[in-house]
């Protein structure tokens, strides 16, 4: 009878997962994972109340093997703007899905990039790349709204688009996507800039 409860207790102990606590599951896990970079979510404000909000993009569940069984941990792709030019992208990795979001705003906050806007969309057509991935961006009149992957999306509409065109070419990774969208925005130029880089005038 002894032996019976002792097999017992040690077939719920891989279930648990190492570095996790008790409950948490793999198939929690992965729920827990859906639920935060699942697209568009509440976002969140910063500590520092300057008006940047955060989008979890994915969770990634990576596991290793080891003596004991499998080790587990999580990375995070996270997207932050304030929806009025300025966004980041950030990548963050940790044994827990809330301290890898965390490193992941950090690190996005500090890669936080100026984007020229033309009204309420973009001031031409760019492509932006990196990887295997390219994306195109284009200009859409009001009311187009934000026509893109759920991957390009959250940049572009914390960067503060609200009318644009996509398409996505190439590998559809998500970190590759918004990379390659970020690549994109950061090489938008408006004519004001035009004029004065090239000495020339546009006109009306």
């Amino acid at each position: 009878m002894g032996k019976q409860q002792h097999g017992g207790q040690q077939g719920r102990g891989p279930g648990q997962g190492f570095g996790q606590g008790p409950g948490q599951g793999p198939g929690q896990d992965r729920g827990q994972g859906r639920r935060q970079g699942g697209g568009r979510q509440a976002a969140r404000r910063s500590e520092d109340d300057s008006g940047f909000e955060e989008v979890v993009v994915k969770i990634y569940r990576c596991s290793t093997v080891v003596r004991g069984g499998r080790r587990f941990s999580f990375a995070a792709l996270v997207v932050v703007g304030d929806r009025k030019g300025q966004v980041g992208v950030g990548y963050g990795k940790a044994r827990e899905v809330p301290l890898a979001v965390e490193k992941a705003i950090k690190a996005a906050r500090k890669n936080v990039s100026r984007v020229r806007l033309h009204g309420t969309t973009i001031p031409h057509r760019v492509i932006g790349r990196f990887g295997a991935s390219r994306v195109a961006l284009l200009p859409a009149g009001e009311g187009t709204g934000v026509i893109a992957s759920a991957s390009v999306r959250p940049v572009l509409e914390l960067a503060g688009v609200k009318n644009v065109l996509t398409k996505s070419l190439g590998s559809t990774a998500p970190k590759n996507l918004v990379k390659a969208t970020m690549a994109g925005l950061v090489e938008l130029r408006d004519a004001e800039t035009v004029q004065r880089l090239r000495g020339v005038s546009l006109g009306a």
